[in-house]
């Protein structure tokens, strides 16, 4: 006797519907995952070239010696060869910026804008990317369905975070 249910190859429960809707759940969720990953270089990015190519760069100390809501200021003591001694250069204020501290800064070419340098500040330049590999791994673990995948991307992520909280 044949089935009352008959399904055609383009019906909703047939072999063929569930492969293009798996494939168009991988390609979206895929695409939504890069584009996380791609935003947190982007954003990391800005910050991370100062302070990982210094070559030809003004590299220095500042020591802070006022801070604002949004911004410290203090004068700018060079190091490397080329460097113009300044009054007052502008750091980003974060946690760990305090008044009467010094640190080693990276000038950004054409303004008086600083950024830390060394482990710290490069480091703290990335944290952007670690937000984003988190981000990614839930959509990688719940959108893919790929678990070690998504488990390898916090990893790395909360491992970023955590390294720069701690030498930050």
């Amino acid at each position: 006797m044949p089935s009352a249910v008959s399904s055609s190859p383009g019906s909703p429960g047939s072999p063929v519907a569930s492969v293009a809707l798996r494939f168009g759940r991988v390609l979206v969720m895929g695409a939504v995952a890069a584009l996380i990953l791609i935003a947190g270089v982007w954003a990391s990015w800005g910050t991370a070239q100062h302070v990982m190519l210094t070559k030809g760069r003004e590299r220095g100390t500042v020591e802070v010696a006022r801070c604002g809501e949004r911004s410290c200021t203090g004068p700018f003591s060079p190091l490397s060869v080329g460097a113009q001694p300044r009054q007052r250069v502008v750091i980003e204020k974060t946690v760990a910026v305090r008044a009467g501290q010094t640190y080693p800064v990276v000038v950004k070419p054409g303004s008086d804008d600083v950024v830390r340098s060394g482990p710290a500040g490069v480091l703290y330049a990335w944290v952007p990317m670690g937000g984003a590999l988190l981000l990614a791994s839930v959509v990688v673990a719940g959108g893919l369905r790929l678990t070690r995948a998504a488990w390898a991307l916090a990893g790395a992520g909360v491992a970023l975070l955590t390294a720069a909280f701690v030498a930050v």
